[in-house]
């Protein structure tokens, strides 16, 4: 069975980062899990891409997968450090 949705929407509060999913179901995703959105400023947070399989953000040079966000993956860059 494989996992597939699609992001409608993305905001933000202070700990995290809320998608809205077209089949109804909301994320709630800490921003410890994704650094460059932790530490980016909420203009440049506001300036995400949906696509069909994830989000993007130019600036802060992030992409996350929605099937990986399902799965419960955070940043997967981090080279085995503890999220600051």
């Amino acid at each position: 069975m494989t996992i597939s949705a699609r992001a409608k929407a993305v905001r933000f509060d202070e700990e995290m980062m809320w998608v809205d999913l077209e089949d109804g179901r909301n994320l709630g995703v800490p921003l410890v899990w994704f650094p460059r959105l932790l530490h980016g400023s909420s203009d440049l947070r506001e300036k995400v891409s949906i696509s069909a399989t994830g989000l993007h953000w130019e600036e802060l040079d992030e992409d996350i997968s929605i099937d990986g966000l399902l799965a419960g993956q955070g940043d997967m860059t981090r080279t085995g450090k503890a999220a600051a």
